[in-house]
Formats: structure tokens, C-alpha cells, sequence
């Protein structure tokens, strides 16, 4: 089977073009750096010739309003590119709960790259997973100050890279879902938690406050960034990863 990975030489797309290939198929990754530009469709056609699958793990430059163009240009030049192609099957790699933060441009951004994606000629899967594990030191930075670093309780049940990677392996090499499938980390933790783990993982004695106004995660409420009952959950606990890291 042809895979095309498109953020294939990014942080998961890296690593799902190695899964992929370690499995016997055909995986190509796609990206500016290999003559592909989402934007303008540059290399797009001469990319998915003869592929049976499109994995799209490509990342907004921003996390800004600017986000929902390129998500919007991004999806609706890959649909076209995919169909005139034949691609079978459409995959791309989200975020849970994604659409219940609109105050969010970047939730908002990829709440619009799904839905074009279902509107699309193309059946297709979704990958949603919860906040990476490797995230947490920019969360962290975002509100650091010399002593402290202040964060909200917010609900996270975080996944590590690595388990999100061999969630999109899966979905990308079977049968289109045509829907949502959930992916998480086995443990559900507040924020602020969170980052006092992390801290004492790093031997870092600034203090965590807690401070439900602080950084961008101060904008959900309840536990919408957390898996429902149908999610997969991945093996890897924060605790034990963070250790080894």
C-alpha cells in the first residue's frame, strides 16, 4: 500500500513514515522541504500519484486567526489533489474535544478541517487525541515567571507522541472509519498537577499556582479536553515517561 504522509518529515508524520515503512508499505513523506506546498498546491498532484492513502499530520505555522485560512486552503487543495488522484482513503489528525472550544482560533481552525474533510469526495477517518506529553515544557513557558509558574486546573488526560503515532498507523492502514476515532493517555490529570510533576521531574524548584485565568487552557471549562468512554486509551503513563525523559 502507497501511504503519502503530509507533514511527513514533522514530529509525528516522522515517525508514522518509520512505522509505516518498518511495516512493509510504501510510506512517502510530503512537506515544503520535499517540493510540497499545501497553500499554493506546488508538488501536490506529482505527490499522490499512485497513492492509495493520504495522511495528513501537517501543523498550522500558527496558532493564531491565520490558522483557519491555512487549515481551510490546506484541506480543500488536498481534497481536490486526492480525488483527481484516486486516493481511497483521507486521514488526519486532530484534537479531542476540539470542537466544543470555539473561543480557540486554532480548535476553531481544526473544527473547519474536519468538517471539510467530511464534506469531501473522499471517505475518510479522523484521529483525535488529547495534549502531547512533550507539549508540557511550552505550556509551562507560556506562563513562567522567575519563581512560579502559574496555570488552571484544567482537565488534560495526556497522550505521548509516540502512542498517537501507532493510533494513526492503525487507523491509516485499515478500513476508513468515516468518523472520529478517540485517542488518550490512561490518566486524567488537572493542569496545575500536571506541571508540578513536571517540575519535580526536572529538579526545578519554581512553585506552581494555580490560576484558572493563566494561559490558553484557561478558556476551556469542564472536561471537554478529556476521552469520553469510547476513546482507545494508550498505554504510557505521564508519571513514568516523564521519568525516563
Amino acid at each position: 500500500m502507497k501511504l503519502v504522509v503530509i507533514g511527513g518529515t514533522g514530529r509525528i508524520g516522522s515517525q508514522v513514515v518509520q512505522k509505516l515503512t518498518a511495516a512493509g508499505h510504501e510510506a512517502v513523506p510530503a512537506a515544503p522541504s520535499t517540493g510540497v506546498d499545501l497553500i499554493t498546491g506546488k508538488g501536490l498532484d506529482q505527490a499522490l500519484e499512485g497513492a492509495d492513502v493520504v495522511v495528513n499530520v501537517a501543523n498550522s505555522p500558527t496558532f493564531d486567526e491565520a490558522s483557519v485560512d491555512f487549515f481551510r486552503t490546506s484541506m480543500n487543495n488536498l481534497l481536490a489533489a486526492g480525488d483527481k488522484a484516486g486516493v481511497r482513503h483521507q486521514v488526519i489528525l486532530s484534537i479531542v474535544g476540539v470542537d466544543q472550544v470555539p473561543q480557540l482560533d486554532y480548535y476553531r481552525a481544526k473544527t473547519l478541517q474536519e468538517e471539510l474533510l467530511r464534506q469531501g469526495p473522499t471517505p475518510y477517518s479522523i484521529v483525535r487525541a488529547t495534549q502531547f506529553f512533550e507539549f508540557m515544557d511550552a505550556v509551562l513557558s507560556e506562563t513562567s515567571k522567575s519563581d512560579t509558574v502559574n496555570l488552571p486546573a484544567t482537565l488534560l488526560q495526556p497522550i505521548a507522541a509516540a502512542d498517537v503515532v501507532d493510533a494513526v498507523v492503525e487507523v491509516s492502514t485499515g478500513t476508513p472509519l468515516r468518523g472520529i476515532r478517540n485517542v488518550a493517555g490512561p490518566d486524567v490529570l488537572p493542569l496545575d498537577e500536571l506541571g508540578r510533576v513536571t517540575l519535580a521531574a526536572h529538579h526545578d524548584s519554581r512553585t506552581v499556582v494555580t490560576d484558572d485565568k493563566a494561559g490558553m487552557f484557561a478558556a476551556v471549562t469542564g472536561d471537554v479536553l478529556t476521552a469520553g468512554p469510547d476513546a482507545h486509551l494508550a498505554p504510557t503513563h505521564y508519571q513514568a515517561w516523564i521519568a525516563a525523559h
